[in-house]
């Protein structure tokens, strides 16, 4: 089994109302050579409170206070600060399962061309039950993410991609990290257990991303990774011909339909619907 230190980050703004859960999964880990690292984005809630009594009971827990700079912004400080070769995002109304460090390092350990370990999710508070998601491959995350912020992945190729993009303003700021971070090679392993509990609230950063949001981030990504999504589904001289092809062929067939239709009704009512 690996010992490296894995480094678990807890970015957490007006979120103190949940954190002892979060914080308490982190407790839990079989595996112990870990520490947390309790980011405070600028709160007005007792997030400061909670994280002090995590800190006099465990001094594997550290906390660190920051004015509000966003999601993105809270990850890297923490991730600037964590000593652990291995890094796991956690937020702070979420939480893991007891054995999900340890397997993910057994993970890491058997294949060493791994670069993200995630897991299966389940769903709990306002809806409950297993979070179905696709499955991964690089085609299907360029079209949409699939793995959670809780996934597993070395530090270092952290700095080499410089981090989460702060430009992801409205949120999937782990859609972009993650295809920073595998576009240019490495494989991914989703372990066959539950291991990641995503609490589901009325109110949540996934559904307040609007429309005019995400047209944003969509574009944003799309030419910040332009090469990762020309490598994908080909170049943009290509997509349009695509684009051509098919619509002339929508056309033939349209066509093709308002020409039996209109044989139809001329034949037995005397008319047609459509004019040439």
């Amino acid at each position: 089994m690996i010992n490296s230190t894995v480094s678990v980050i807890v970015p957490c703004y007006n979120q103190a109302q949940y954190l002892d859960e979060a914080l308490q999964s982190v407790a839990d880990q079989t595996y112990e050579n870990w520490e947390c690292i309790i980011v405070n984005d600028g709160s007005t809630d007792n997030t400061g409170e909670t994280a002090q009594v995590w800190i006099e009971k465990d001094k594997r827990f550290t906390y660190l206070l920051l004015e509000n700079g966003g999601l993105s912004n809270a990850r890297n400080s923490g991730i600037t600060k964590a000593i652990g070769e291995f890094i796991l995002p956690l937020d702070a109304d979420d939480k893991i399962a007891a054995s999900y460090i340890e397997s993910a390092l057994d993970a890491f350990e058997k294949d060493d061309t791994l670069k993200v370990v995630y897991c299966k999710a389940e769903r709990f508070g306002e809806e409950t039950g297993i979070w179905n998601l696709p499955s991964f491959s690089l085609f299907n995350l360029a079209q949409k993410n699939m793995i959670f912020c809780s996934a597993f992945f070395r530090k270092k190729d952290w700095e080499l991609v410089g981090g989460y993009d702060a430009g992801m303003i409205y949120g999937w700021e782990d859609w972009e990290f993650w295809i920073a971070i595998l576009k240019n090679g490495g494989n991914v392993e989703c372990l066959d257990q539950v291991g990641f509990y995503y609490r589901i609230k009325s109110k949540s950063m996934l559904n307040q991303v609007n429309k005019d949001h995400s047209a944003y981030l969509q574009e944003y990504v799309s030419v910040k990774h332009a090469d990762f999504f020309v490598k994908t589904f080909g170049s943009f001289a290509f997509l349009n011909t695509q684009h051509d092809d098919l619509k002339k062929e929508y056309e033939a067939k349209l066509k093709s339909e308002k020409f039996v239709i209109d044989l139809f009704c001329k034949t037995f009512f005397g008319f047609k619907l459509f004019k040439k």
